[in-house]
């Protein structure tokens, strides 16, 4: 009579953990589209538009009000005790990559239009890109089962590197070029990979909210890299 209560046991566990996987991805959706969302609206309005421009001189204040709302913002997305801390968290943490991206967005739009292009086509490049990346870095650790947690120093050392950098880029001025993209390309590869490896062994059943916004996270850091080298590529041409 044993085999069938460990069977039993054994399936529902897996059942819990399918679901978790359903319902991670699911707030990663709507964490996406709600991106989306605020960058159109943003994007589609004068008030939008006088806000980036705004923001765009004070790189360096948005950057650290980024940096202090995406660490509150995880802390309240794995809160363990509270349901509305863990969405409120998420919620702001989305709000503050639109509103960290949308001076960029501005200038994408105004490099396709300035060579006859629709505005929206390198930035609508760029995310199909990021995208397929983005499914193909899913796909690897669905299929392999791989357990990247050793990817986790890489990604801290290469974080600490690059946060250095920037700040060196935003105080001295130092010219932070395509291969620091294409660098940070990479980085964010890793995170992916990473993260959904974390998704698949890591978690625990309560934590898909958390688990979004980290899975959202590394997929918004490729974006944001990716624009950045389709820009420097349709300049040069």
């Amino acid at each position: 009579m044993a085999h069938p209560v460990f069977g039993n046991a054994t399936e529902a566990r897996s059942n819990d953990r399918s679901s978790f996987i359903t319902k991670t991805y699911a707030h990663l959706l709507v964490a996406v589209l709600a991106f989306v969302g605020i960058e159109s609206v943003l994007l589609n309005s004068v008030e939008g538009r006088e806000f980036g421009a705004s923001i765009a001189g004070n790189w360096w204040l948005v950057f650290g009000g980024y940096m202090v709302v995406s660490w509150m913002a995880t802390r309240f997305a794995h809160s363990c005790e509270s349901k509305f801390m863990q969405y409120l968290g998420l919620s702001l943490y989305v709000v503050a990559i639109s509103v960290i991206t949308l001076p960029m967005l501005m200038m994408a739009q105004q490099l396709a239009y300035n060579q006859g292009l629709d505005p929206s086509q390198l930035i609508f490049r760029a995310g199909m890109i990021s995208l397929s990346g983005f499914f193909a870095l899913t796909a690897i650790a669905f299929v392999t089962r791989k357990n990247f947690s050793f990817l986790r120093g890489f990604l801290m050392w290469g974080g600490v590197i690059a946060l250095v950098l920037i700040g060196c880029s935003f105080f001295f001025g130092l010219n932070l070029g395509i291969w620091f993209s294409v660098a940070m390309v990479g980085i964010a590869g890793a995170a992916i990979l990473y993260d959904t490896s974390n998704v698949i062994h890591e978690y625990s059943d309560g934590q898909h909210v958390g688990a979004a916004l980290q899975l959202f996270a590394s997929l918004a850091m490729l974006f944001w890299y990716v624009l950045r080298i389709v820009m420097a590529l349709s300049s040069s041409d």
